[in-house]
């Protein structure tokens, strides 16, 4: 599949967060996108268009009018960017950095935003403040049609390996904790990162934690009940179970599995029902927001 060239202003709007209607009016009234105009007057913009709209809008969000970005040359807008970036390294250009080593299938970019972040951020920071702002982003690129399951899978990788490479030498760490977590994602489930990242903190705070990953039927969870006889279960419902099934689904992990060793289940993700869901009250079901109010639980 080869690289994204071309862009509506649609998918302007959903990769720099500034509105079609104000493109326009920064198109029109300063000149600072010049886009292709189709027999139809349909625009289109291109790499370079893109690169520079990311650019501007970070500028306006720091406070520099729109009519002083619109005198500069566009060197002088990319100088005035890494200039910002290097006094204090932005979360949003980090994050539009992605976006385009994304877009453009460039591990070289993704490595090097990665590196300079990591001079002066913890491992923990980025993957809090700047890695999980960006995979919610990359959902909502793909549900609007911005970018194809390839690149979700190419990004989504290469985040994949710092966590792994974490993971790996947190594994180094003894478990001085009684605690056994056991890690899973629902059937059909295979958005792994905010689990692999769970896991992370787990062995990092001492605990035992067996990460069973993506796609994991029920009935291999009670096959790990014969070797751990209790066990705390974590998962993540991002696209599956389906929202219309994730009652009847949480029903049969208390029934199968739970109720076993009286054991429980903690879940967060997109499709985890309301915690205040009358439904799911009387199961040894507990639900949270963020990470962050899980992995404090323990």
């Amino acid at each position: 599949m080869g690289i994204k060239t071309s862009f509506s202003i649609k998918d302007l709007e959903n990769l720099s967060g500034v509105k079609a209607h104000t493109i326009r009016i920064w198109e029109k009234r300063y000149g600072l996108l010049e886009p292709e105009r189709s027999d139809t007057n349909i625009r289109s913009y291109n790499q370079q268009n893109l690169q520079k709209l990311l650019n501007v809008a970070l500028l306006n969000e720091r406070g520099v009018k729109i009519s002083k970005i619109s005198a500069m040359a566009e060197e002088e807008i990319f100088q005035n960017v890494r200039e910002l970036a290097l006094k204090k390294t932005d979360p949003r250009q980090s994050i539009n950095s992605f976006k385009l080593a994304m877009l453009n299938f460039d591990e070289k970019l993704f490595h090097d935003t990665y590196n300079q972040l990591l001079a002066v951020h913890s491992f923990r920071e980025i993957f809090l403040n700047i890695f999980l702002t960006f995979i919610q982003e990359i959902g909502l690129l793909w549900m609007s049609n911005v970018i194809t399951p390839a690149h979700e899978h190419f990004i989504s990788n290469l985040i994949k390996q710092k966590l792994l490479i974490n993971i790996e030498r947190a594994q180094s760490i003894p478990a001085s904790t009684e605690n056994t977590f056991v890690l899973f994602l629902p059937l059909n489930e295979l958005h792994e990162l905010g689990l692999l990242y769970v896991h992370l903190e787990l062995l990092l705070k001492g605990h035992k934690s067996v990460y069973l990953g993506p796609s994991v039927p029920i009935e291999s969870l009670v096959e790990v009940q014969r070797v751990f006889k209790k066990s705390i279960f974590i998962s993540y419902f991002t696209v599956e179970p389906p929202k219309e099934e994730v009652i009847k689904y949480l029903r049969s992990i208390q029934e199968h599995v739970l109720d076993m060793n009286k054991e429980a289940l903690h879940i967060l993700g997109r499709n985890a029902p309301n915690s205040d869901e009358k439904a799911i009250k009387g199961l040894s079901i507990y639900v949270y927001d963020d990470i962050i109010n899980l992995i404090n639980q323990f």
